[in-house]
This record gives structure tokens, sequence and C-alpha cells, in this order.
């Protein structure tokens, strides 16, 4: 990958940054500072293209995430930055500087409030890394923004296929990561659900236009086809906002699927769930949800009907050992009050958080005579890209050279007293 730097001199500097790298991720952060010391740092940021973050002494490391805190796709947006407040108190100060952490409000249904969230984040020259966002969406026009800031960013949750498809449109960049899967590993999953575990042989899918909803159902419907030669009865769209759905749940009704599969948000998932048990032909039919509305808002929405009818949600496979429920989940429990995850994103986001800090304490560059730090931004982008068996909370972590980092285990669950119960999962035993 070519790499943005100014001359040959830069070649130089990085390759000291990345250096220190190298004696930070054995060494304390004190150490780390110490061995970056020896650059004269502010030499060392002239020589970069893209430059560095000043911090200056006594302030705090900055960093933002950008997720979806209100309306109801806040309990994805709240999960993610509950596993980051969780990394964050057990890690405490890096580098010998508190940590502070911006939230912005990068929504869901609109993919502009993305790009607004990202003209927020590089309007302030204290930003280190980012960490968004919750939905594909939003992440496609946050990403230039943020590129050309030089910003690294870590999204816990986004799953769309073409985030990390070079030359696809909505391509996330160079500086673009996740800790999310993409979502062919959830679409294989699903079909293989489909095809091993309930035996069906017709499926019809809805999607709301989003890159997450249309590529996933998508993956879904090729892969039913590939595995077992399931025939898709119809691919419909509906849009974000909309409340009726009577009109298309009859159209579906009409070619008698087996399954409705339904990769959208909320509130339009539960109320097209809800919707569904009106329509007389599709009384029999599956209602099989993703990620996208594995969340306290289905459960709020729909949750008792759902588990009634007995629908099926796919997403991430919680199961990841001891470290998560035993260290894990009670603190995020202690922080939201909860007693069940309010989604189910919130390790990646711990794992997000604890990455993009390694980073930052690895493109330490030095100090200058009054305490200020420099921190290079192509480093940062560097450490993340070199990123090789990560030992994270979520599963041994290797970014590849398209920004894809996150562990690939899919679970299928049902609702059981309101509580999400895997069913089936494609993690090895």
């Amino acid at each position: 990958m070519e790499k943005s730097l100014r001359s040959s001199a830069g070649l130089f500097v990085l390759a000291l940054i990345l250096a220190a790298c190298q004696a930070s991720a054995s060494s304390s952060p004190s150490e780390s500072a110490a061995a970056t010391g020896a650059v004269d740092p502010v030499a060392a940021c002239e020589a970069l293209e893209l430059g560095c973050v000043e911090v200056p002494a006594g302030e705090p490391l900055t960093v933002a995430s950008a997720l979806a805190i209100t309306g109801a796709v806040a309990f994805l947006g709240n999960d993610a930055n509950f596993g980051i407040q969780v990394a964050q108190e057990e890690r405490g100060q890096v580098l010998g500087r508190d940590v502070e952490v911006i939230h912005e409000d990068a929504g869901c249904g609109d993919a502009a409030s993305g790009q607004t969230a990202a003209e927020s984040i590089v309007a302030n020259p204290a930003i280190l890394g980012v960490m968004g966002t919750t939905c594909s969406r939003t992440a496609v026009p946050m990403m230039p923004v943020l590129e050309a800031a030089g910003l690294t960013n870590i999204s816990p949750s986004n799953t769309a296929v073409s985030l990390t498809q070079p030359g696809h449109a909505n391509y996330g960049g160079e500086f673009y990561f996740r800790t999310a899967y993409s979502d062919f590993f959830q679409g294989s999953a699903v079909a293989k659900f489909l095809c091993e575990e309930l035996g069906v042989t017709t499926i019809a899918t809805i999607h709301d236009g989003s890159p997450y909803a249309e590529e996933l159902q998508q993956v879904a419907v090729d892969q039913f086809a590939e595995q077992c030669d399931g025939e898709t009865t119809s691919q419909d769209g509906i849009n974000v906002g909309d409340t009726d759905f009577h009109a298309l749940l009859t159209t579906i009704a009409a070619n008698s699927p087996e399954v409705i599969f339904l990769p959208i948000f909320s509130p339009e998932g539960p109320l097209f769930v809800t919707q569904s048990q009106e329509i007389p032909g599709l009384a029999d039919t599956i209602m099989f949800g993703a990620d996208g509305v594995k969340d306290g808002a289905m459960i709020k929405g729909a949750g008792d009907l759902a588990q009634e009818i007995g629908m099926y949600f796919s997403g991430p496979d919680l199961n990841y050992g001891g470290r998560y429920i035993d260290e894990f989940l009670p603190a995020y429990y202690a922080l939201s009050g909860t007693e069940t995850v309010l989604a189910p994103y919130g390790g990646q986001a711990y794992d997000a958080y604890n990455i993009l800090m390694d980073a930052i304490v690895a493109a330490h560059v030095g100090d200058d005579a009054d305490g200020t730090s420099y921190f290079s931004k192509e480093a940062i982008r560097e450490y993340v890209a070199g990123l090789t068996d990560y030992p994270g909370l979520t599963g041994t972590l290797t970014c590849d050279e398209n920004g894809d980092c996150g562990a690939r285990e899919i679970s299928i669950d049902q609702l059981e007293d309101g509580v999400f119960v895997p069913v089936f999962s494609t993690r090895e035993p």
C-alpha cells in the first residue's frame, strides 16, 4: 500500500516511529516514550506529510466515537459506547495522560449524519483517532472526510461487505478498519442455518436500501442458492421511516416463502414483524432478523411476539470465553445499569479502543522541552494496518490489507424470557 509521505526523510522518520512501536508492544508507556524521545519531535513531524497531533503538557489524549446514540437505534450505539467506557476505565492513563472520548452522534438512517459527525471531528485538531460508525450507511460519507484529515477510524459494528472492497464506491479507504466481521460471513451463516438446520427451500428478503441491508440479504440469497439450491421468491425494499407494510406483506405472501429474512433496523423491524402476523398467508412463515434488530429496541418493540413465533436473529457469537464473562460483562452491567447487553457489539468496541490506544502509544514521536507530546497520524494508521495476532476480547485479531480485523464467528439466536439465546453457531467446538 502506498504511503503518503513527503520525502525520504519522512520515510526515515516513520521507520524510527514504527521501530519504537515494536518496543512499545513489550514496554510500559513511560518506557515507550523514552524510546521515541531519541527523535527530535518537531523536526520529525515536519518531515511527515500528514504531520502530527500535538498534545500540550497537562492535556488529555483525545479520541472520538461516532455512533448512533439517539432514536430507535440508540441501543446499538450506546452498547458500543459502554464497551469503549469499560476499556477506558480498565486501561486508565495512557503515556501518563488521561484519555478523553468525545461522543459524536453519527446516526444511522440518514447517511449524511455520518459526514456531519466527521466534519465536527476533524474540526478538533486534538483528536487522534475515531471509533465509528454504528451503521455502514453512515460510514460511507464519513470516511473521505476522516481520510483527508489523516485520521484512522476503527468501526466496532460496520459489517457491509463493500466497505472493505477496494474499487467499490463504498470502500472505506486506507484509514478505515473494523473489529466487526464482513457480512459475507453473516450471510453465509444464515444460509447454512436455513439449509442445514431449518431445511427450508424458499425465502423472501427485505432491505432498506442501505449498504448493510442490501448487501447482507444478497449474500444470504446467493449463498442459499449455492449451498442448497434454495429459491428466493422475492427481494423487496422498504424506506427508512415507513410504518405500514401491509401491502408489501400481502404481495410477499402470494409466493408463500417459508422464511422472510429482514436485515433492517428499528423501528421498521419490529413493525414489520408485528404486521406480518395480520397477513393470513404468512401464518406459518418464519421471521428471521439480523444484527440490526438483535438489540433492546427489538425486545421493547416486538420482543414478546418474536419469542412467541420463534423468530431467529443472526449476529456475532458472543461466546468469547471467561475474560468476557468474568471481567467485561460485570463492568459493562455496572456502567449501563442493565442485566443484559443492549446489543451485540460492545466487545468489538472494547477491542477498537484498546487497539487505538496501542496505536497512539506506538505513534508517539516524542516530547519537546515544554512537555508537548507529538503523535504521527501516519504511524497510527500503520500500526493498525499491521495488526497481527492481537489478543482481543472478541478473538485473536489480524487486520487484512483492506481493513478487515474482526472475528468471524456467527450465532443464530432466539428470544427466551426476553434474552437472546444461541441455537446455532459457526464457532468450532
